[in-house]
């Protein structure tokens, strides 16, 4: 006789809760999709999830281990969810509204599996926070500073090379032409890309939690760095080949190659940390019935 499998009834409660979530926060999705098919400053949102499910996946053996011990604080998380989303959504402010979808999936988690799995899964829940837009407000605080580092910076680095260069506002005036750090150029898209990448490879990489909390810390840093050296070398570019390719290195190149770059600045302080931060190797084992004076006798052959 053929046995009969089973229906995976434990799916159902899933599913269902998931396509309400998926349903409730519908338009706020589709507002933030275009946001990052428009604003390059958010362009690795629809790779955010990606990285989430990745995750996940590869703590499959170690989460279907586990047994599902359904806890009743995923309810209080639902419940704060919900008032997360009224509260965005009446206030118009959609990355409040749809930070709501962390809560809601934190909950659905707790509730249905428990805390164990909430445990091996709560790091791939927290990452889709990159996939949020700054409100404006933090945008527009930020944006002027980053402006004026950046130009400073960078016409105090062509200065140090040897190129005529002095800064008037956000503008770098050069011999033959001139650099308008705009608001777009500030380093913002690089800070919260940079920021994005770091927690990633540091989710990813099996170093100790200091080297992790360093390299995700060092993303402002490095951020800086790159939008920087992207102004200097355009000044260099300025001066060498013309205005039109160093436009064009401006606006279209220097951002992809800034991400390899930045890659490149990660390896180095990984390298440093591997040197200067040593891991303690753990005592060998004395041999049982033996006391230390005699295991350090104990005969080898060979």
């Amino acid at each position: 006789m053929m046995r009969r499998t089973k229906t995976p009834f434990v799916l159902v409660p899933w599913l269902l809760l998931l396509v309400g979530v998926a349903w409730a926060l519908w338009p706020v999705m589709g507002t933030m999709a275009d946001r990052w098919a428009r604003d390059p400053r958010y362009a690795h949102g629809y790779l955010v999830p990606v990285f989430s499910l990745g995750w996940l996946w590869s703590r499959r053996s170690a989460m279907a281990s586990l047994s599902l011990r359904p806890s009743g604080w995923g309810l209080l998380l639902i419940a704060l969810g919900a008032a997360l989303q009224l509260f965005g959504g009446y206030f118009r402010m959609n990355p409040i509204e749809g930070s709501a979808l962390i809560l809601y999936l934190a909950g659905i988690t707790l509730l249905l599996a428990g805390r164990q799995v909430f445990a091996q899964a709560w790091q791939a829940i927290a990452f889709l926070v990159f996939m949020l837009p700054l409100p404006w407000s933090i945008e527009n605080a930020m944006g002027g500073p980053l402006q004026a580092i950046a130009t400073r910076a960078s016409s105090f680095g062509l200065q140090t090379i040897g190129l005529p260069a002095f800064a008037e506002g956000n503008v770098i005036h050069l011999e033959k032409g001139r650099i308008g750090v705009v608001e777009a150029c500030s380093g913002l898209s690089m800070l919260i890309t940079f920021v994005a990448l770091s927690t990633a490879a540091a989710l990813a990489i099996r170093r100790p939690l200091l080297d992790k909390i360093v390299l995700v810390a060092s993303s402002i840093p490095v951020a800086l760095v790159a939008n920087i050296a992207r102004i200097m070398l355009t000044g260099v570019l300025h001066e060498t080949a013309g205005k039109g390719f160093a436009d064009h290195f401006y606006h279209d190149l220097a951002g992809w190659l800034m991400i390899p770059f930045a890659l490149v600045l990660y390896w180095l302080e990984l390298q440093v940390l591997t040197r200067i931060l040593v891991q303690e190797e753990e005592e060998a084992p004395l041999l049982v019935g033996l006391t230390p004076a005699r295991s350090a006798r104990v005969p080898t052959t060979g």
